[in-house]
């Protein structure tokens, strides 16, 4: 850059002369707006073009979004319904099972009544059931009995009903009557096909049930012969066996 400072204008001027120096003056000018003028318009052209490029790019770029979305969409809405025909499948398959598991019992229950010949003679304790109620520790429970002999004269006797379990970490046995409004005259049977027992029983708070005893005697009278049958349910395998149902079938 030293040979810019080595420039005179006012020697220039003495040399060339006024009008000449004004004259170069204005070429100088002229080819600077020129220059300038020209490498304006090359970097306007090329961010013109470069910005004419990203927004095709960006276009390109939003069309795919918006072709990706509808694509997703549909599949939301292809997986809702599907998971919507799947809840219906299972929530019929359950009832179905449901059904299916009912009319057995119900078969099952009915032959032993209807055709004992296909069961073994005399009386048998079917089902017991234990449904928890809304009372901490209370409970509410059925239990059948049926006579299989094929000539069926009433079946007299009486029921005892026991909980085996642990109470403060030591061995605890419960009788029914000492736990619900039960009396003995309560527990009698006498029927022909079958009777339910209904009743409901409250726990002590530390005490925990392991095992559900039932022992029906028949005892020997005028045409009865003296019979007893003994059952025991295991609490703890039947809460394995029925999780999510609201009541405890203990069979």
């Amino acid at each position: 850059m030293s040979w810019l400072a080595k420039i005179n204008l006012n020697t220039v001027v003495t040399r060339l002369g006024t009008f000449k120096s004004a004259v170069l003056l204005l070429l100088l000018i002229i080819t600077c707006l020129f220059c300038g003028y020209r490498i304006g318009n090359f970097f306007h052209g090329y961010q013109k073009q470069t910005m004419l490029e990203q927004q095709q790019r960006l276009d390109k770029l939003y069309a795919q979004q918006e072709q990706q979305q509808r694509r997703i969409n549909t599949l939301e809405v292809e997986l809702e319904v599907e998971r919507l025909a799947n809840q219906r499948s299972q929530k019929l398959l359950k009832e179905m099972e449901q059904q299916h598991f009912q009319v057995k019992k119900e078969l099952a229950f009915y032959e032993k009544v209807m055709a004992p010949e296909k069961q073994a003679d005399g009386l048998v304790i079917d089902k017991l059931s234990v449904f928890p109620t809304a009372s901490p520790n209370h409970y509410r429970f059925e239990l059948t009995l049926v006579q299989q002999k094929v000539r069926r004269r009433y079946a007299k006797g009486y029921v005892e009903l026991t909980l085996n379990g642990s109470l403060n970490e030591k061995p605890h046995k419960l009788a029914m009557t000492t736990i619900s409004s039960l009396t003995k005259k309560d527990l009698t049977f006498n029927f022909q096909y079958f009777q339910v027992f209904e009743g409901e029983f409250t726990l002590p708070e530390q005490f925990k049930p392991e095992q559900f005893n039932i022992a029906a005697t028949l005892p020997k009278r005028r045409n009865q012969k003296y019979f007893r049958i003994d059952k025991t349910y295991l609490w703890q395998n039947v809460m394995e066996v029925y999780p999510q149902t609201s009541s405890l079938i203990l069979d």
